[in-house]
């Protein structure tokens, strides 16, 4: 028999990949146009991961916001977390096989010959170089996102390494950026990135202030009552 936990847990994950499904299939029918598959998958997954990563990201703020406490993790947060780190990586797996005829070290480096440094440095190269570190940041906290690793790291230690999420959340931000903006059909879904974007820093600033005024309001009344 499942356990109460884990059934709930269960569920909430089915709830996970159902909204997960309905963003991957609007965009997957947003992009029905487009010549290449591997386009439309890429799109589709990396939409996806962008939704589940802000939803991770906006909820210790919203409890926050409901005068309730932050815990270090939650079973939500992780597992929207780690749903979004695994669209995330089928984003690359795809989006990587949409340029450059399956060659790579394209999105990287020039291998034409006539540059003297051949690391790209343009639009392209810096929307590939950002993609490729917030991916390293995002498998580096998916291998984190597990009991196992909090009690080995310790609450304090984790969280630390818990908070490049903000780090590879400003590096998604520019990879989509310079990938989406040359592109004037690409209109909609800049606009779907900015306001997805705009939630997420708000109810972040938000958050961090409601935590900070709250301490203050702790030290204040903790110092009075001396």
């Amino acid at each position: 028999m499942i356990s109460g936990y884990w059934s709930r847990r269960i569920a909430r994950n089915v709830g996970i990949l159902a909204l997960a499904a309905t963003v991957y299939f609007i965009v997957l029918e947003a992009t029905a146009g487009a010549a290449q598959v591997m386009y439309r998958l890429s799109m589709a997954t990396g939409y996806v991961s962008v939704v589940l990563v802000a939803w991770a990201m906006l909820i210790g703020p919203w409890r926050v916001r409901g005068g309730r406490s932050a815990p270090v993790s939650t079973d939500l947060r992780r597992d929207a977390g780690i749903w979004g780190a695994l669209f995330g990586v089928a984003h690359v797996v795809t989006g990587l096989q949409v340029h450059m005829a399956g060659d790579f070290l394209k999105y990287f480096v020039h291998r034409d010959g006539r540059h003297a440094v051949p690391v790209r440095t343009d639009l392209f190269g810096f929307a590939n170089w950002t993609g490729l570190a917030a991916t390293l940041l995002l498998l580096m906290l998916l291998a984190i996102s597990n009991d196992l690793s909090l009690r080995a790291l310790g609450a304090q230690r984790w969280k630390r390494w818990q908070r490049w999420t903000y780090a590879m959340a400003v590096l998604i931000a520019a990879h989509t950026i310079a990938y989406q903006i040359p592109a004037k059909h690409n209109a909609p879904y800049v606009v779907a990135f900015a306001l997805v974007t705009a939630v997420v820093v708000v109810l972040q600033l938000d958050g961090r202030r409601r935590v900070r005024a709250r301490d203050h309001a702790l030290a204040t009344r903790g110092s009075s009552s001396r």
